[in-house]
């Protein structure tokens, strides 16, 4: 074993994954626990909450020694003296906060949704602090905005102009003032309903007229942010330029589809970028790669163990577990040659594993 790692966010099973298949004894803490969480771990530590989060760090750290620590979601800024492998917490501040993150890609004469002034509509709201886009919500009048504040009463927001377009996003590993773009992806949205801009899959690579051009953007905004490791641009790719939307200072929600469709090792890429390594070339694509995220439609109780249907499914509930309608349930993949043939594959796989959620 190349060391003893310990992960910690919120949802850490695609970090531990890799971590474990680049070599590292790892050990994590986590929201959710999965079945498969637990097949690339050797020890674990669940939390409910947030505030829960330094408790359970504690635990954990109390039973082991670990050479480096890696966060995910959720525990960005968390303060521990130990060995942080990626962005210090002096410097990734400003990429948690949006309006900061504003300033930046201005700063940085980077094309981004300009903040709109009070009484302009329609508008897009977000929080300033907190990811995968569950909260952001467009609201067409005052009457909208009331109702979006009083359902996120004292959660400080910015409202921005509206960009249609594709979502997307850029992997890169940074070192801190060089970067190297990994694979760009598409992103998926909800489309609907309460969380109508949440993230719920992607697929890797993305091919598109303004691709070369997001992937220059997003090395020159990663190279300047200062964060270390591997980190995500987001943007909306419009008619004739892409947006720059969000910094996420940290693994993202891609590292399935990116080594997937890669057959890298995004862990390992990011310890050898904060050791000062950058890769000569972004590796090429070998396949297409698609992740989608299953939501409840109702209220369910997973009775069935669908750990057989690994490696096509992931973020495996165990037996029991129950979710409320709109929470998510697990991870499915497809792959292949060409876009159409990953996107079958997946439509077949899903078809599978809703035999056994109904």
């Amino acid at each position: 074993m190349k060391g003893r790692v310990l992960v910690v966010g919120f949802a850490t099973r695609h970090v531990a994954q890799s971590a474990f298949r680049a070599g590292y004894e790892v050990c994590a803490v986590d929201h959710f626990c999965d079945q498969d969480l637990c097949w690339y771990t050797a020890d674990r530590e669940k939390f409910e909450d947030l505030a829960d989060l330094p408790d359970a760090l504690q635990r954990i750290s109390r039973r082991h020694t670990f050479d480096l620590l890696v966060v995910t979601s959720g525990a960005e800024d968390i303060s521990t003296p130990l060995h942080l492998c990626g962005t210090p917490k002096e410097k990734i501040g400003r990429f948690l906060d949006k309006l900061d993150t504003q300033s930046f890609f201005e700063q940085q004469n980077v094309p981004v949704p300009r903040l709109l002034d009070e009484g302009a509509y329609p508008a897009m709201v977000k929080p300033r602090r907190g990811a995968g886009g569950w909260r952001n919500a467009i609201v067409r009048d005052e009457g909208d905005l009331c109702a979006w504040e009083k359902k996120y009463p004292d959660v400080p927001y910015i409202r921005q102009e509206i960009v249609s377009g594709i979502p997307a996003s850029v992997c890169c590993v940074t070192d801190g003032s060089r970067a190297r773009a990994i694979a760009t992806n598409q992103q998926f949205l909800r489309d609907s309903g309460e969380s109508a801009f949440g993230f719920c899959g992607s697929v890797t690579p993305f091919v598109h007229p303004l691709g070369q051009e997001m992937i220059t953007r997003a090395e020159h905004i990663a190279a300047a942010s200062g964060c270390t490791g591997t980190i995500g641009i987001d943007f909306v790719l419009g008619r004739d330029r892409a947006f720059a939307i969000e910094v996420n200072p940290r693994f993202q929600g891609t590292v399935d589809s990116v080594e997937m469709a890669c057959t890298c090792n995004l862990f390992q890429l990011h310890v050898d970028a904060c050791a000062g390594i950058l890769p000569p070339i972004s590796p090429p694509p070998v396949q297409v790669a698609v992740r989608s995220i299953l939501f409840a439609e109702e209220d369910i109780t997973v009775t069935s163990d669908l750990k057989h249907l690994a490696p096509f499914v992931a973020d495996i509930p165990w037996p029991g577990t129950s979710f409320d309608a709109g929470q998510a349930l697990v991870s499915v993949y497809g792959w292949g040659p060409t876009r159409d043939v990953a996107f079958c594959l997946l439509d077949k796989h899903i078809s599978t594993v809703r035999q056994y959620i109904r």
